[in-house]
């Protein structure tokens, strides 16, 4: 999607300025052009010799190099953009950029753009909230530029409070969907399901897994991105979509995850099973806390819990896709191609705890997708984003075979 692009990344003076080198890689990653323009203030934080080498360009700083005199054109700068992405973006800035004060070289390349400019707040929560600021930012919004909200959390004053620049991956995505023009699922409804399941011993106690989320949430986002409606149901995680369009339907345990998927399947178009769904929960669950001063064991009996994928099996209809995951530690192969029979799935995406980047809580993944006529694709290790390109591009081939 940015391969080829030309960006302006402008950092301004800020502590958040070290997040814009995670930023740079990512950009530089994605196969675009940097060219950073900094200002004064910000070369306190960040150098420029760090930012020349990441981006493989000489760092903009002022109107004109003071050893040679070399006049940098902001008017040229502007001209070639594709995006101006200002990241972090201090309150002096953004005043400066509201009000037109041409005064460095970042806010008058800012006057001169004639890309989408795209604007990463960073400041903290008492100059964040105030009416200046607040002010200000709205004006850069009635102007066009493209706002990136900032997170909240502990800032560099120690206080909590919204004010942090959104993260790198964050504002990557959001330059990404910026220029992403493939709609190749529009019309398309897509239900997912992640994360884990929690399985209540008592009110305090439970049985689960260490799924994180993260792959099917990298599932939905890359869908919703390629425009389909997407549902996930999800069980308790730390992450949220990235795409804002996502609907996500919170559930705790097996049987309630089930539930909400027997709702949502009939009207999809395709479902992704790509939920640790826990295999057993407690018989029975107590009410109240079980004191270990009662007994020096504690037994538990459990039972099976019911097979989600097997259900939306039987109950799927000719024009519909159903994916499952397998994640193996032994005779993969053979284990997800009997659960591809059993469970009536179009496809399953196997993973191996034996491989290395693959598994619960990691970043990447190592992947191979096998279907319902043996045939099988591996796939190197990838981050999981990327791995959810490559799952979504290989379910279109079944939607659109060649």
């Amino acid at each position: 999607m940015l391969k080829g692009k030309h960006i302006i990344l402008g950092i301004t003076g800020g502590i958040a300025a070290y997040k814009s080198v995670v930023l740079l890689r990512l950009f530089v990653k994605a196969g675009a052009e940097i060219q950073v323009v900094i200002t004064p203030s910000g070369k306190e934080f960040i150098t420029p010799v760090t930012l020349s080498a990441l981006s493989g360009k000489p760092v903009i700083s002022e109107f004109f190099t003071a050893n040679t005199g070399q006049w940098n054109s902001h008017v040229d700068i502007g001209l070639w953009a594709d995006a101006m992405v200002i990241a972090p973006a201090t309150a002096s800035t953004i005043g400066k950029m509201a009000n037109g004060i041409a005064d460095n070289m970042l806010v008058t390349t800012y006057l001169s753009a004639k890309a989408p400019v795209f604007v990463a707040p960073a400041m903290d929560l008492d100059m964040m909230a105030h009416p200046t600021t607040t002010r200000n930012i709205e004006q850069l919004r009635a102007d066009g530029c493209h706002i990136i909200e900032p997170g909240t959390g502990e800032l560099a004053s120690h206080l909590t409070g919204k004010g942090r620049m959104a993260e790198p991956e964050d504002i990557l995505a959001e330059i990404e969907r910026f220029f992403y023009n493939n709609k190749s699922l529009e019309g398309k409804k897509i239900l997912i399901t992640a994360g884990p399941t929690v399985e209540r011993i008592d009110p305090v106690r439970f049985i689960s897994n260490f799924s994180t989320g993260k792959m099917g949430y990298a599932l939905a986002d890359e869908a919703s991105r390629r425009g389909a409606e997407v549902t996930i149901v999800s069980g308790p995680v730390d992450i949220s979509p990235s795409e804002r369009n996502i609907k996500v339907i919170n559930v705790e345990s097996a049987r309630d995850m089930l539930s909400e998927c027997e709702k949502a399947f009939p009207d999809c178009d395709i479902a992704v099973m790509c939920a640790a769904v826990a295999d057993y929960a407690p018989k029975e669950t107590a009410e109240k806390k079980i004191k270990r001063e009662n007994s020096d064991r504690m037994q538990i009996e459990l039972v099976k819990n019911p097979d989600i994928s097997a259900t939306l099996g039987r109950l799927k209809k000719e024009n519909q896709l159903l994916i499952g995951f397998a994640l193996e530690t032994d005779n993969e192969t053979e284990n997800a191609l009997r659960k591809i029979k059993n469970k009536n799935l179009d496809l399953i995406v196997l993973n191996s705890l034996n491989d290395e980047g693959a598994g619960f809580g990691k970043d990447t993944n190592k992947i191979t997708i096998i279907t319902a006529k043996d045939d099988i694709q591996s796939f190197p290790t990838k981050s999981k984003r990327e791995v959810a390109v490559d799952i979504l591009d290989f379910i279109e081939t079944k939607l659109h075979p060649q």
